[in-house]
């Protein structure tokens, strides 16, 4: 009995392994759909999405692993990040908060999702709501830092051009969620 215990752990864990790598996959592939804002650093891209389904079907500890690997093959070089750029430098520069934030937002979504469930959209949608902001509040604060804006510079600029469609990323992860999820 035991030892069967352990097959079911282990294929549990290569499965998330798997899918951890995919959505590091498809971060990447996100990044390549982009929209430039006019007098932003910060492009609308599909990243936001695979994040928000990444914590919710992953949930905290292997959500915020594939932002993770992502970020790794974004800093080792690989073309991953927004218009095919990469690099420490990006980490560092304007739109590096937005990415870090993508980590954290993960791991919050994934964190809520495990404790609470994904099959209740309208939680879901919740959910999301805070790692959004979690990747906000680390995007806003870079951009601030880096480009020498005020807060409310920062906030034109970074985030309000960009929530009509993160809200619309937002309510398509949490419905997709509802349906897939590796930890219910």
């Amino acid at each position: 009995m035991e030892e069967n215990h352990f097959q079911t752990t282990d294929s549990n864990n290569i499965r998330k392994m798997v899918f951890a790598s995919l959505f590091a996959a498809l971060m990447a592939v996100g990044a390549y759909i982009e929209i430039p804002v006019p007098a932003s650093p910060v492009p609308i891209t599909l990243q936001t999405f695979f994040v928000l389904l990444t914590g919710a079907i992953l949930g905290a500890r292997w959500g915020a692993i594939s932002v993770v690997v992502y970020l790794l093959l974004g800093i080792a070089g690989l073309p991953v990040f927004s218009g095919g750029s990469s690099g420490l430098g990006i980490i560092f520069g304007p739109t590096g908060g937005f990415l870090i934030g993508f980590m954290f937002g993960a791991f919050i979504i994934g964190y809520l999702s495990d404790r609470f469930g994904t099959k209740n959209i309208g939680l879901n949608i919740a959910i999301m709501f805070a790692g959004l902001f979690v990747i906000y509040v680390f995007g806003i604060l870079q951009l601030m830092s880096i480009a020498d804006l005020s807060l409310t510079q920062a906030i034109v600029l970074g985030m309000i051009p960009y929530l009509p469609g993160a809200v619309l990323k937002l309510i398509a992860a949490a419905v997709i969620s509802s349906r897939y999820s590796l930890n219910n």
